[in-house]
């Protein structure tokens, strides 16, 4: 199983000098990819800008689009976006998309929640036409060209039975969450897209990722805590501070049980997902990355 490393774009403090760090560290790390997403009500750093910065600032690891909730957006410029990050990051990009959870998003963004899983698997169709050099409305392609032939691995944020049906007709696999850190959970996922990908008529294995929040170091559970009640009330304040006191991945031996756990499910790859900015959280995480890695 590989570890990945999300940027820590929803923390606070995130400037060039600590992107640039991030991004150096996570290169030069025992990890598989750099990943960012899309929030827009928010204070984070634009998930896309911040992928094709990081695509240019690293050499090795994966680029992971983690997610773009397609439904947002004209389909073709998130076409022509993606390819772009694909050309910089010379053919090391991976995308998952989904429909997002907060219509406060949509509204800021002046675009309709209705029909969103519909949008989502036409938008997917036409991502690949448009990548494989299919025309646009005047007749010419949208380039650039991405460096991967017909475009990069798309994986699905579907959790449901009715998405998880869905997207195993156009996935190559699935990207979750585990906000409470539950390999458990997480297998679950995984054994639901693996049987919807026979019933889809499928022979090949879903490619299975997920993730979770994580801090490690001094304060690390007040850190995590406080990161994850932020980020959840827009939810429910009540909600919020409810699991963010549930929150268990504050400490290596936690991180490692899970990604022990993670690994023996089937996990492809797991996502640290920061919950600080703070670069002492990164080298706290290389060590325990390295160690669990070498003792495997």
């Amino acid at each position: 199983m590989d570890v990945g490393v999300a940027l820590p774009q929803m923390a606070h403090g995130l400037d060039r000098e600590r992107f640039l760090a991030w991004c150096a560290g996570i290169d030069d790390g025992p990890f598989s990819s750099v990943s960012a997403g899309e929030r827009i009500t928010f204070h984070n750093l634009e998930g896309l800008s911040a992928c094709a910065a990081a695509a240019a600032a690293t050499e090795r690891v994966r680029v992971l689009v983690n997610v773009v909730v397609l439904p947002w957006h004209p389909v073709a410029m998130v076409a022509k976006q993606l390819a772009t990050i694909d050309v910089l990051s010379a053919g090391r990009l991976e995308v998952a998309v989904g429909v997002g959870g907060r219509p406060s998003d949509y509204e800021a963004l002046g675009a309709s929640f209705a029909s969103r899983h519909r949008r989502l698997d036409e938008g997917v169709a036409e991502l690949r036409r448009l990548w494989s050099g299919g025309p646009a409305s005047d007749g010419q392609p949208v380039g650039p060209s991405p460096v991967q032939p017909g475009g990069p691995p798309v994986l699905a944020s579907a959790m449901g039975p009715k998405s998880l049906a869905r997207c195993a007709t156009w996935a190559d696999g699935i990207s979750g969450f585990t906000l409470l850190g539950d390999a458990g959970e997480a297998a679950n996922g995984f054994g639901a897209a693996e049987a919807a990908w026979v019933a889809a008529g499928r022979t090949d294995r879903p490619r299975l990722v997920t993730g979770s929040f994580v801090a490690l170091g001094p304060g690390a559970r007040d850190t995590l805590r406080s990161f994850a009640e932020a980020y959840l009330h827009v939810f429910s304040p009540e909600l919020a501070a409810d699991l963010a006191a549930q929150m268990p991945l504050s400490d290596p031996k936690a991180l490692t049980d899970l990604l022990d756990a993670l690994e023996a499910a089937g996990c492809d790859e797991f996502i640290v997902v920061p919950a600080t900015s703070d670069t002492a959280m990164l080298d706290a995480l290389t060590d325990v990355v390295a160690d669990w890695a070498a003792r495997r």
